[in-house]
């Protein structure tokens, strides 16, 4: 490879741009030697990078494997590239993407059944296109790029803050004065200091191969947004772990901390990463393509089907793949998205899928123009469809962006589901066109099944509206709210039957995965029933027990001077009321907690947690939110959410 820089007497990996120094060759099996011209040539001895041993029993594992059952392997996977990271002491280590699987092959990372569900939609899509007569394309390729949102918090803020700490999200706050009401946070001019964590973000993000291409303020304050290049599947998820870590870290050294959670703030908009997911082959075509008249473009009208009928099958999956508490905070709390899983089209696929669907023809309307009514601006092209930022499952042009997706999520889960349902139904598919006599005629058949048992799924207007809501239980569509329940859409009959037919995870695997969501709920709900019984217990009450001391004491004096102490007294009554309630709620939470933490069988103690311990630690906050609005801002112990939101 040129450019490869070798520092004089270096005898180890050097990474795309930049030398290595530090590693060994006889630990780490690799070096480097120069062959002339500037060029080395990255060399590997034994089998130490390609196969790994470590412990298999100390991550959750779902019965999958037992404490003293501690053989595992990691296998390297040779489709994403291998990466260097240093740190700040210039230490330097040579990272390997790998498979991870235990003793009995079982696989228990994400990335093994992301594997499987890539080879079952490309096996499939290829089928597809064979039988439509394309006899160029060699291989289908499942594509990625997936936005990531966050949120900025100043370092020292951050640190006074136990429960953004513990949980990454405010477990307290009283509403600030401004919220996001104004609108001019979004892609409004961006600060000095963030900008600078942007560009060395960029830069660190491009030295690792991942091509970061946008970044801009989001809806809220404080939030943001980074967008990549799309890449192959498999890389994109890989590499959208390397930003979260590295949007982390990097905020640091700008004394900034990274939030990555659904909802850091209540009563401001949260954070997803948007998945825009599409099919492309070897050969350069992009499967979801409209082209200039989708109407008669028989490949993509085809993979369009067969992607609507996937959502509509299987959006209970999809649902439950997107679930965790983070995003219950997030998903049909009336911001992007819904719970409800649907699909946009837009007005003009809208109507050519609905025109087909009934037999009829569609006919053209030809390029429309947008004129902006100034003399020395062009009139432009419209794209074929709006952009609808309230639906969960998006058609945007070349691509479907599946928006319900967590900001602290890994890609996988939500993605192999997505494959793995239009796998089937492009399985099904092809079968019938390569049984036809008449591929043509038969494409026109399946469109109009779509269209009538699956086009319930289509929906182009507000998702967010309450007659949305009412709209879709006509419809028969799910609208799960909460991730207990959601996750129980993962080990149905119907699950299991697809998952394993298409090769993607075993019966065992994909209920191990039910565990570990369900037992992950538990823990993270418990997790913040002890944050805030202890903020609450030792900062808020108190501070607020502090404060009716002092208002007693100038009630005392103020009557003695033989002056009116009606305000102070009104004060502490107010205060005193809220003191009250917010200790009986305490009580309540600790005594929730202490119950669901007895239960013993997993599901219903999630149920327990969900029901009873979010339930009474967000009563307790709604009194603690009420105290801080009374009690002076010098006796608070936190910042508040005007602090966290604007003093970046």
């Amino acid at each position: 490879m040129k450019d490869w820089a070798v520092e004089k007497g270096a005898t180890h990996y050097t990474h795309w741009f930049q030398p290595l120094t530090g590693i060994t060759a006889e630990k780490h099996d690799a070096f480097i030697s120069p062959v002339g011209d500037g060029e080395v040539v990255l060399e590997f001895s034994g089998k130490q990078l390609i196969q790994g041993e470590p412990d298999a029993s100390s991550f959750p594992s779902g019965g999958l494997r037992a404490t003293s059952e501690a053989r595992g392997y990691t296998a390297w996977d040779p489709t994403v590239p291998a990466f260097v990271k240093d740190n700040a002491v210039g230490d330097v280590t040579l990272f390997i993407p790998t498979a991870f699987y235990s003793y009995t092959g079982v696989a228990l990372d994400k990335k093994i059944p992301v594997l499987r569900s890539i080879d079952a939609v490309s096996k499939h899509a290829l089928r597809v296109l064979k039988a439509l007569g394309n006899t160029v394309s060699k291989k289908v390729v499942a594509t990625l790029g997936p936005e990531q949102e966050y949120f900025l918090v100043d370092k020292e803020l951050f640190l006074k803050r136990l429960d953004l700490q513990l949980t990454g999200r405010t477990l307290f706050g009283a509403p600030s004065p401004k919220g996001q009401e104004l609108e001019d946070q979004y892609f409004g001019t961006i600060k000095d200091n963030v900008s600078a964590f942007m560009a060395d973000l960029d830069t660190e993000m491009w030295k690792l191969g991942i091509y970061s291409k946008t970044r801009h303020n989001e809806v809220a304050p404080a939030q943001f947004e980074n967008a990549p290049v799309f890449s192959m599947l498999n890389t994109a998820v890989d590499h959208n772990q390397l930003t979260m870590e590295l949007m982390q870290k990097i905020a640091l050294r700008h004394n900034l901390v990274c939030l990555l959670h659904e909802k850091p703030y209540r009563g401001i908009n949260g954070s997803g990463k948007h998945n825009n997911w599409s099919l492309g082959t070897d050969d350069g075509l992009n499967l979801l393509e409209p082209g200039d008249n989708p109407h008669d473009n028989m490949q993509f009208l085809t993979f369009l089907a067969g992607v609507i009928r996937a959502v509509d099958r299987h959006a209970d999956m999809l649902r439950g793949a997107c679930a965790t508490a983070g995003q219950d905070h997030r998903l049909g709390a009336n911001e992007a998205p819904p719970a409800i899983i649907s699909v946009y089209l837009g007005d003009m696929l809208g109507e050519i899928f609905e025109k087909l669907g009934k037999g009829e023809k569609y006919v053209s309307k030809g390029v429309s123009f947008t004129d902006v009514g100034v003399d020395n601006l062009p009139s432009f092209p419209k794209d074929n469809s709006d952009r609808n930022r309230t639906s969960p499952f998006a058609f945007t042009g070349n691509k479907f962006e599946f928006r319900m997706v967590g900001s602290a999520m890994s890609c996988a889960g939500p993605m192999l589901i997505l494959n793995t349902a239009v796998a089937e139904s492009l399985d099904d598919i092809a079968t019938r066109l390569e049984k036809s006599k008449d591929v043509k005629a038969e494409v026109a058949a399946i469109l109009k099944e779509v269209y009538k048992e699956n086009s319930k799924i289509v929906f182009n207007g507000n998702n967010y509206s309450a007659e949305w809501e009412k709209e879709a239980a006509k419809r028969g569509l799910p609208n799960v709210k909460n991730s207990v329940d959601a996750h129980k859409a993962l080990i149905t009959s119907k699950a299991e039957g697809i998952l394993v037919k298409y090769g993607v995870l075993t019966k065992e695997e994909l209920h191990s995965r039910y565990e570990i969501y369900i037992e992950t709920y538990s823990k993270v709900i418990n997790i913040e029933a002890n944050t805030a019984i202890n903020m609450a217990s030792t900062m808020f009450i108190p501070a607020a027990i502090k404060y009716t001391t002092i208002l007693a004491n100038s009630i005392s004096k103020v009557k003695s001077a033989g002056g009116s102490s009606k305000t102070q007294e009104t004060v502490l009554k107010m205060v005193s009321s809220l003191l009250d309630s917010a200790s009986g709620k305490l009580m309540a939470a600790i005594d929730a907690r202490a119950k669901a933490a007895d239960i013993t069988e997993a599901v219903k103690k999630a149920e327990s947690y969900r029901d009873s311990v979010v339930t009474a630690y967000t009563s307790l906050r709604d009194d603690i939110d009420a105290l801080e609005a009374l009690v002076p801002a010098e006796l608070w112990p936190v910042p508040t959410y005007a602090d966290l939101l604007f003093k970046l």
